[in-house]
């Protein structure tokens, strides 16, 4: 079995251990010079569902440690999107949830079989993979895949705050910025401009914020 490992950014996770994202993203180039393809999983999931089998979730790839199980797996334009639900009675998953929600823990990692790669130039594309496991683990090698949470707290409260007229302060906002992946230097100028004119010009009312909502909203993609 060979594993590739991907980001993972949690904000929040449920009460119960629940959380959804992305396990791979398509078309990107990771670390390693491979590129996984559209319809590399649609297979393997599919032959999943017809055995009744289940894709684990460990913990670092460890047989000895499951920590929950992934409710449901299927390919989208964007790539394996997964809802998995971390099983809390059991000790491990009990501290995985404390490490995720202290954002401790930074990467998922997919094991799996190759089925059918191509070369192409200096890449090799992964197009067809047996899928066995999705584990979390501490250090990520894509930094474009995931997880986003089933409720994301923060990004309530920041609504919240911008439309009651307490915006959270700049740098926080600038804090947001930089997890869902703008450059330092943008996400300074975004902050001490933009945001700083559409949270504290009280005669401008909601409109504002709201602009500050949804322009956050497409920067997280």
């Amino acid at each position: 079995m060979k594993t590739k490992d991907f980001a993972l950014q949690v904000k929040d996770l449920s009460e119960d251990g629940t959380f959804e994202g992305y396990g791979s993203i398509f078309g990107n180039v990771d670390s390693y010079g491979e590129k996984v393809m559209p319809g590399a999983f649609a297979e393997s999931l599919t032959r999943h569902q017809r055995e009744g089998t289940n894709v684990l979730m460990l913990w670092q790839h460890n047989p000895n440690e499951p920590i929950g199980v992934w409710e449901d797996l299927a390919e989208d334009a964007k790539g394996l999107w997964g809802k998995g639900k971390l099983i809390l009675t059991v000790q491990r998953a009990r501290e995985i949830y404390e490490l995720l929600k202290a954002r401790a823990i930074r990467g998922l990692s997919i094991g799996y079989r190759e089925i059918e790669t191509e070369p192409d130039g200096t890449i090799r594309l992964l197009k067809k993979l047996d899928l066995y496991e999705i584990s979390p683990v501490s250090f990520p090698a894509n930094r474009r895949a995931r997880v986003d949470a089933v409720k994301s707290e923060r990004m309530e409260e920041f609504a919240r705050r911008l439309r009651d007229g307490d915006p959270m302060p700049i740098k926080e906002f600038e804090d947001i910025l930089r997890e869902a992946g703008v450059p330092k230097s943008m996400a300074v100028a975004i902050a001490s401009h933009g945001y700083a004119k559409a949270a504290f010009r009280s005669e401008s009312g909601g409109n504002q914020a709201n602009d500050a909502v949804a322009l956050l909203n497409a920067l997280r993609g």
